[in-house]
């Protein structure tokens, strides 16, 4: 109770400060000009010696997502593997803005999840702990927090709107959909129940415009804790 009014303030307190951006750069390879899929034009070009067309130059694209700490002492931190996929560079950087370059570890296809390590590890860092996803129930209160279009932490609040949905925007599985908003940037990011425990990580969105519309999924975190310790023990 803060001023006598129920709040969520002391929780988020303690778990926010786990909870970092992902910002991940990666190569755009050129293209091929899409006359030259045409065989007859390649053909015309080459009988009168014309230079071949050139698609769009390579360059480089940045990308943001979510991630949360794992584990303070080894600096691990997971988020989902579309978020990292061909990055060239990786930078997570924390709630009190100190970033740290961030090397992976490790990823999981099948779970849409990757371990990535901050180098060096930062001080005081502070992790989350997984809860219980097969005890989740319709109706459930969770929040979602992530850094949703680039614009810094965010805490949504809804609840558990279903369980167990499938082929949800290629995912394999069953996810958590949930009402707390999710938008493109919250990827990676904790969805945590009322006490402050990783019960999923905000994975895909139906949005036709590009945002929320009040349906989000999450990858359930027994899943996603599974996952990771496969991915973990790989590198032993």
């Amino acid at each position: 109770m803060a001023n006598g009014y129920p709040t969520l303030a002391p929780m988020l307190r303690r778990v926010t400060p786990a909870v970092v951006n992902v910002s991940v750069e990666s190569k755009i390879l050129p293209e091929e000009h899409p006359f030259l899929r045409d065989p007859e034009f390649r053909r015309f070009l080459e009988r009168f010696n014309l230079p071949f067309p050139e698609g769009p130059a390579d360059g480089s694209r940045q990308s943001v997502g979510s991630g949360f700490i794992v584990d303070a002492q080894r600096g691990y931190v997971l988020t989902n593997r579309h978020v990292i996929e061909d990055a060239q560079s990786i930078t997570v950087t924390l709630k009190d803005r100190r970033s740290y370059r961030a090397q992976l570890v490790g990823s999981d296809r099948t779970a849409d999840i990757a371990v990535l390590r901050t180098v060096p590890v930062p001080p005081g860092l502070q992790a989350l702990e997984f809860g219980n996803s097969d005890a989740l129930e319709v109706g459930d209160f969770v929040l979602a927090i992530g850094n949703p279009f680039g614009i810094g932490q965010t805490v949504t609040s809804g609840i558990v709107s279903a369980l167990g949905r499938q082929g949800i925007e290629g995912e394999t599985g069953d996810l958590i959909q949930t009402d707390a908003s999710i938008n493109p940037g919250n990827s990676g990011g904790p969805l945590v129940n009322l006490g402050g425990q990783v019960v999923g990580i905000n994975t895909a969105l139906i949005g036709p415009g590009g945002g929320n519309v009040g349906i989000g999924f999450a990858t359930p975190s027994d899943r996603v804790r599974s996952a990771m310790y496969r991915v973990l023990r790989g590198r032993r």
